[in-house]
Order: structure tokens, then C-alpha cells, then sequence
């Protein structure tokens, strides 16, 4: 017995979708747990990805830093990022200040607990903000000290000090060290510490 079969019309015949996508599986527990993790992450990816460059500095006295940064380099104020409110910087283990950099008033057996929201909130470019806390020491000559870990933040700050043509002097390149006047004739060191 001879069957034939037309395998031309029965290859150019339209498949059910359901040929494709198994959907009694996908629409399973285990199919929309999969689909709803797939969802947070891109959710969190979104979050994360839209949030704002934060550069943190370290100052010896929050009211100084204020009339510095905003009367004398005019920086707007911002609005403190989402992500800062739900602490995730401290799932990174960036909560932890150096002792190093703290001000000798501060004493040995005090604890120093810091909330990501606290300090001053400043616009630095579009999605990039300045996260001003105090918490370092004094500089040589009792000068006003900012401190940072990051060179581009420090480099932006600079670029702001020349385009406002106050007086600076660069101590070091690297890492970054450069003296400001403020209007007050204050001498205000920022210093980028290297790890």
C-alpha cells in the first residue's frame, strides 16, 4: 500500500500559535512566577538605571558648605534620589564612614549613625547630583576640608570654580587637591582621597 503525501501544503499550512508557545505551562504557578520575576527585574532595571549619579563630600561645617556651594558656585538644590529613601546605598555597604576623616570633637566611643537622606542636596549636571554630609576633619591651618573619593565629581567642582573665576590654587593632580577663596576669604580645601 502506497500512501503519497503532499508535503508542499502541508508545510505551507498556518501552525496554531499554540504550536510555538506552550501555554498550559505558562500559565502555570511555576509559569507566572517566572513571568512575575521577570517583571521585577526589569522593574528594579528601570528604577536603578533612571535614578541619578549621587557623588558624596565630606565637609567640616554643613552651613559653610551651604554658603559655598550654593551662594558662591550656585548650585540648585535637588531633591534627594528615590533610591536614597529606600537605603539602597546601605545594601552596598556604603553606610560605613572612616574614621579617618572624622572630626576630633567627635570623640572614640560615640557611634555615628547616618541616614542616606540627611546632609545637603545639590544638582551637578542633568541626572548627576552632589550629596554634601559633614563628618571630616579640618584641614592644615584650621582650613574648611571637603573631602570625596570620587575625581569626576571633584573635576566638575573645579570647572564650576573656574567658570564663576574665583581664586584657586591646584596642589596636587593627582589625587585631585586644589584650595578655593569663597567670598568671605576663606580658604577651602577640596581634596579627593585615594584608597
Amino acid at each position: 500500500m502506497i500512501v503519497s503525501v503532499d508535503v508542499i501544503s502541508l508545510l505551507l499550512q498556518p501552525l496554531p500559535l499554540g504550536a510555538f508557545l506552550p501555554i498550559d505551562s505558562l500559565f502555570s504557578t511555576q509559569g507566572i512566577m517566572v513571568m512575575l520575576l521577570a517583571a521585577y527585574g526589569v522593574a528594579m532595571w528601570m528604577f536603578l538605571t533612571s535614578a541619578p549619579k549621587v557623588h558624596t563630600i565630606m565637609v567640616t561645617n554643613l552651613e559653610v558648605a551651604q554658603n559655598f556651594y550654593e551662594g558662591v558656585l550656585e548650585l540648585a538644590a535637588a531633591e534627594v534620589p528615590l533610591h536614597y529613601y529606600y537605603n539602597y546605598e546601605q545594601t552596598l555597604g556604603a553606610t560605613s564612614i572612616d574614621p579617618l576623616y572624622m572630626s576630633t570633637g567627635m570623640g572614640g566611643t560615640s557611634t555615628t549613625q547616618f541616614h542616606g537622606t540627611e546632609g545637603l542636596w545639590y544638582q551637578l549636571k542633568k541626572n548627576t547630583q552632589l550629596h554634601v554630609i559633614s563628618g571630616a576633619s579640618y584641614g592644615s591651618k584650621n582650613n574648611e576640608r571637603h573631602v570625596c573619593f570620587d575625581h569626576e565629581c571633584l573635576e566638575q567642582l573645579l570647572m564650576r570654580v573656574q567658570m564663576r573665576r574665583l581664586k584657586y590654587k591646584v596642589r596636587k593632580q593627582k589625587p585631585l587637591n586644589f584650595l578655593v577663596k569663597d567670598w568671605e576669604e576663606r580658604v577651602i580645601e577640596l581634596a579627593e582621597v585615594s584608597n
